[in-house]
């Protein structure tokens, strides 16, 4: 075997075991380094950069869509007929939100208010905020339940309060007024009657206290001291539990403000939040994997005993007094008023409430609220949120105005939160916290085959020299006889040449 052909197989195989040696470096530290960058940049603290300023900012963009009932046949109703609904819009609005106070605490906390503001989008919608839409009258049908138990006389001057500001049960407003508030007498006169039922001065709409408002001041862990506690919530408006409900376990916070959640989750584990907006925690089940453009994904839905009663799910009898499975009444959260919250057109609801009216045609692809969150990071990528608002109606004794309509849970809207990471955001997002860490896993088996590979082809080479080196050693061992009788041979064969001479190939 020639040096050079020694050297460079020494070479491979040194290079070999190099490559080798740091595919197992990688493959026992690249779960180390993710584990540190994952949690380096999930951290609330502004020193961790890109998550940082995506939970502060929300730079992802929220639609919220509104789905309005719009009631067919009015008079029928109050003759006690059933509800004809028939489904307009959607009203899209961009959503912004933005958190101020933003105020670190010593106990690995930070506090917040999120503010958010609606604007119309014309272009995403199916219709106009000037479209008029008859839906039921909210001052007259929820307040006279509210006054159901008053004095006769008291429900006799509520009843004449409304001939004279000329409130009718139904009334044909347009999307702007339903929505964000019109202005009304009725409301100051009912507050001087009733202090305090009735928290609105003014104007009045389903939606006008959200636009350019806050949702409460949250307290969640930062994941400073325990990674497994970001974003978890501590307090609310300076509660650790609320006081709606019946029971310790449904007045607890569960879960998170709902924006993210601790990283490495693993599957079949339940997404818990606080919501503000329906005054409780929620918990989500979860449904399977899957990818958003890419990016592995765990999904989670509503349950079944989301808004299940306390006879089909126990630990919701604090939510009661309840109705029939799949409605969940949050009058102790709206100011007594009855209003009862549901997932759109009653899906997985007790059949009895889609049977009381008619219009609704419940589908899981349409009405479905799921949330796609990336497992290693506890960020979402894509959430669709939905909600429906229903108005508990019936007709009232010494409430002239509510006739003689049948006690019904009529639907008056649904809406869905929507939002997923796109653009420049979704770019940062998948080459820091996807792409790096894809790229550092196949790196480790890459050098690890290479190494392998190396070493094999050095060992090859090393020993096919080996055995030619051999065999020509072995061949040229010859006895004296044998080298008389071949220096006789090549003689003769220079002779048969004719004088050309013969050079003897050598190894």
């Amino acid at each position: 075997m020639s040096r050079t052909r020694c050297r460079g197989s020494v070479a491979l195989v040194v290079l070999g075991l190099l490559l080798l040696a740091f595919g197992i470096v990688l493959l026992l530290l690249v779960p180390t380094i993710i584990h540190q960058q994952v949690e380096k940049n999930v951290q609330i603290n502004p020193a961790s950069g890109f998550a940082f300023e995506m939970w502060r900012d929300l730079p992802i963009p929220f639609y919220m869509s509104f789905y309005i009932f719009e009631v067919l046949n009015p008079q029928e109703i109050l003759a006690g007929e059933k509800p004809n609904i028939t489904q307009r819009g959607p009203y899209v609005y961009r959503e912004n939100k933005q958190k101020t106070n933003i105020s670190f605490h010593d106990n690995y906390t930070v506090s917040f208010l999120e503010y958010r503001d609606f604007h119309f989008v014309p272009e995403m919608s199916a219709g106009s905020e000037e479209d008029y839409l008859v839906v039921p009258n909210i001052l007259v049908l929820s307040v006279s339940i509210m006054m159901e138990h008053l004095p006769l006389p008291i429900r006799w001057i509520l009843s004449g309060a409304f001939v004279t500001f000329n409130e009718e049960p139904f009334m044909n407003r347009t999307v702007r007024d339903i929505m964000w508030g019109y202005d009304d007498p009725l409301l100051d006169f009912l507050n001087t009657i009733v202090p305090g039922l009735i928290p609105f001065k003014g104007k009045f709409g389903l939606f006008a206290d959200f636009n350019n408002s806050n949702t409460g001041l949250f307290t969640v862990f930062t994941g400073v001291d325990d990674i497994r506690r970001v974003q978890m919530m501590d307090s609310w408006n300076g509660l650790t539990e609320v006081t709606y409900w019946q029971s310790e376990q449904c007045n607890m916070l569960n879960g998170t403000a709902g924006q993210m959640w601790p990283p490495f989750m693993k599957p079949h584990t339940d997404l818990e939040f606080y919501s503000p907006d329906a005054c409780r925690s929620m918990t989500l089940a979860y449904q399977g994997s899957s990818d958003f453009r890419g990016i592995p994904t765990f999904r989670f839905t509503a349950p079944e005993t989301l808004f299940a009663n306390g006879t089909v799910y126990p630990p919701n009898e604090g939510f009661c007094p309840c109705v029939a499975s799949g409605v969940q009444n949050v009058s102790a959260c709206r100011f007594n008023a009855p209003v009862f919250m549901s997932l759109p057109h009653f899906y997985m609801a007790d059949p009895v409430f889609g049977q009381s009216v008619n219009g609704l045609e419940p589908s899981e692809s349409e009405h479905s609220m799921f949330i796609d969150l990336h497992p290693l990071t506890g960020i979402p990528m894509n959430v669709s949120i939905k909600f429906q608002v229903n108005l508990y109606v019936k007709a009232v004794h010494g409430i002239s105005q509510t006739g003689k309509i049948n006690p019904v849970i009529l639907p008056f809207l649904w809406f869905e939160e929507r939002g997923f990471i796109e653009g420049e955001v979704f770019d940062t997002y998948y080459t820091t916290l996807v792409l790096i860490p894809i790229i550092l896993e196949y790196l480790q088996y890459i050098f690890i085959g290479l190494g392998v590979l190396l070493v094999v082809i050095a060992l090859g080479l090393f020993i096919t020299n080996k055995d030619k080196s051999f065999l020509f050693w072995n061949s040229s061992k010859k006895s004296p006889e044998s080298k008389e009788i071949t220096l006789a041979h090549s003689e003769k064969l220079m002779a048969d040449a004719n004088g050309t001479v013969m050079h003897e190939a050598r190894l």
